[in-house]
């Protein structure tokens, strides 16, 4: 058992990272604060690839966290 859970948080942790990385950025970062930026920073909601990403990252998240709760309550033999 515990290492199905080690290893299914290893798996969703990296999901978790690639889903993160995935995502393109919301601001123009410190670039547009250097430089200027003739971009809007006016957006709506996310539409597309955006949004099922958001989605996913939710998902991953609250699920990794759940995991390692479980995983460290498993592994806690006092």
């Amino acid at each position: 058992m515990k290492i199905f859970l080690i290893s299914i948080a290893m798996i969703v942790s990296i999901l978790l990272i690639l889903v993160i990385v995935l995502q393109e950025a919301k601001t123009a970062g410190m670039g547009a604060a250097v430089g200027g930026s003739s971009d809007s920073f006016f957006g709506g909601k996310a539409r597309g690839k955006d949004a099922v990403l958001s989605k996913f990252t939710v998902i991953l998240g609250i699920l990794f966290a759940v995991i390692c709760i479980g995983l460290g309550r498993y592994l806690n033999t006092f």
